[in-house]
């Protein structure tokens, strides 16, 4: 019953054919067997799982959007009364005292939370080598990343250790992982899921969304949790649309494009060849292709990390060694609190966002960095408006290249950064993109297609990655784990 969709999973609850206890005790059964291995979960919350699943059965009725559908949460999502760590040291032992808006959401839907899942510290990267909890390895080959930052939620679905996960995406954390792990990941427009209770690495680029198993999963679950919200200022009021009325099985009457800027040096052939295979489904599917360029991409890594880096130091200072986490005891006054607190708190990839950050918005060199950055930034939002003139969606790849080995790229940040050359853009823009698996390497690692569409069109997205997915067989294939 694990390796069954959400919509597979509710129809089988609704048949009687396995109860609500069943299934959260298979799923965490498959915890047991395989997170030595994977080291997906930092928290696993078997008992609360249980308890919820039983309530759920007793009341017999699975007619609630997600009723009965064992998830995780990256441990960025604050949780009443459970530890949300950020996979820091700094934050080791911190439980909220409230939920996550878009947690209460889930619960209101009726989902079984299993636990929180591991993720680079405070977001920070893109392997989940960054974790004070040590890395996430990748379901189809234990020796090589899962992606970040979401590295935890993407190998726990990939692995059918739940039946959905929650991320965050604020530079391709969801997208990346999705892709390197084979599951869907969706990154949506910004403000279309309400951001409050989760822990912020960069505010103006952080977004909330689901990986799953497949594209109608996606659209279901984005159901249960976007939409205004009072606590959450960046939230616009508009009406959240049926999604799963968008599901189509061809696409008639679609535009896409293809930008070339995307299939530029740094994009191994393999993952390009993928691409290439699936537009030319999507040419069966009835859609109309045309070349499209988007010529700022180039600029989009160093204004991405020079906006990122500026917002996470200043999201930083509140860990400060007094208010809440970890104190240092090796300090008396004040100032060597806060200094030794932090510096033995924060990994060396939060230090260097600090650094940078604070160096970026220093009085000398503000004008020269981050408002240049700044207005790069709203330069690419227009190009990729002028692009959505001529065009449903666009079609890309999600990552560069397939996974990469663990320990290959720590000692060389420059080189972690590119791993998202091809997923910034798009947070950048504040428009919404998807990872749908599209092939593997000849390694056995999975490719994933990015679809890219403009702001509040996740519409689109969920027809587009429907339609490949019914016409290719990518998303059934599992890692062999045991």
């Amino acid at each position: 019953m694990i390796d069954l969709s959400i919509a597979q999973t509710k129809q089988g609850l609704k048949d009687k054919k396995f109860s609500a206890v069943e299934l959260t005790q298979a799923y965490l059964d498959r915890i047991a067997a395989t997170d030595e291995k994977l080291h997906s979960y930092i928290t696993v919350t078997g008992d609360l799982a249980l308890k919820k699943a039983k309530e759920i059965d007793k009341k017999g009725d699975y007619s609630g959007l997600l009723e009965g559908i064992p998830m995780n949460l990256k441990d960025v999502v604050c949780t009443a009364g459970i530890k949300t760590t950020a996979c820091s040291k700094i934050l080791e032992n911190f439980v909220p005292p409230y939920n996550a808006h878009m947690y209460d959401r889930l619960l209101a839907a009726g989902s079984i939370l299993l636990g929180k899942t591991n993720t680079d510290e405070f977001t920070m990267g893109s392997s989940s080598e960054n974790s004070y909890f040590g890395v996430t390895h990748n379901p189809w080959n234990l020796e090589y990343v899962s992606g970040g930052s979401s590295g935890g939620p993407a190998a726990s679905v990939s692995a059918d250790q739940c039946a959905f996960s929650i991320g965050t995406d604020t530079g391709g954390s969801i997208r990346q992982p999705a892709s390197l792990c084979g599951t869907v990941g969706l990154k949506v427009t910004y403000g279309r899921v309400p951001r409050h209770g989760c822990i912020s690495y960069a505010s103006s680029f952080d977004t909330i969304g689901p990986f799953t198993k497949t594209v109608e999963d996606a659209a279901l679950v984005l159901q249960a949790i976007a939409g205004r919200s009072e606590k959450d200022a960046t939230t616009p009021d508009m009406s959240v649309p049926d999604y799963s009325g968008f599901l189509k099985e061809d696409l008639k009457g679609v535009t896409l494009g293809v930008p070339k800027e995307y299939f530029a040096e740094g994009v191994e052939k393999e993952v390009s060849d993928s691409i290439l295979e699936a537009i030319e489904v999507m040419k069966k599917l009835g859609a109309k292709i045309i070349e499209v360029s988007l010529p700022l991409t180039k600029y989009a890594i160093p204004t991405y990390y020079i906006l990122v880096k500026s917002e996470g130091s200043t999201n930083m200072a509140r860990y400060d060694g007094i208010k809440y986490g970890h104190t240092t005891d090796a300090a008396k006054e004040l100032q060597e609190i806060y200094m030794k607190s932090r510096s033995e708190g924060f990994g060396d990839e939060v230090k260097r966002t600090i650094m940078l950050g604070t160096y970026a918005l220093s009085a000398g060199y503000y004008d020269a960095f981050y408002l240049k950055a700044a207005k790069v930034r709203a330069l690419m939002k227009k190009e990729f408006e002028e692009v959505f003139e001529k065009c449903d969606a666009l079609i890309t790849p999600t990552s560069p290249t397939p996974a990469f080995k663990i320990g290959e790229k720590t000692d060389d940040p420059l080189a972690m950064y590119m791993c998202d050359v091809l997923t910034t853009p798009i947070n950048l823009a504040g428009i919404c993109g998807m990872s749908v698996p599209a092939g593997f390497s000849s390694k056995g690692l999975p490719i994933g297609l990015q679809i890219i569409a403009n702001q509040f069109k996740e519409d689109n997205l969920f027809h587009v990655g429907h339609a490949f997915e019914q016409a290719t067989e990518w998303h059934k294939k599992k890692p062999a784990l045991i």
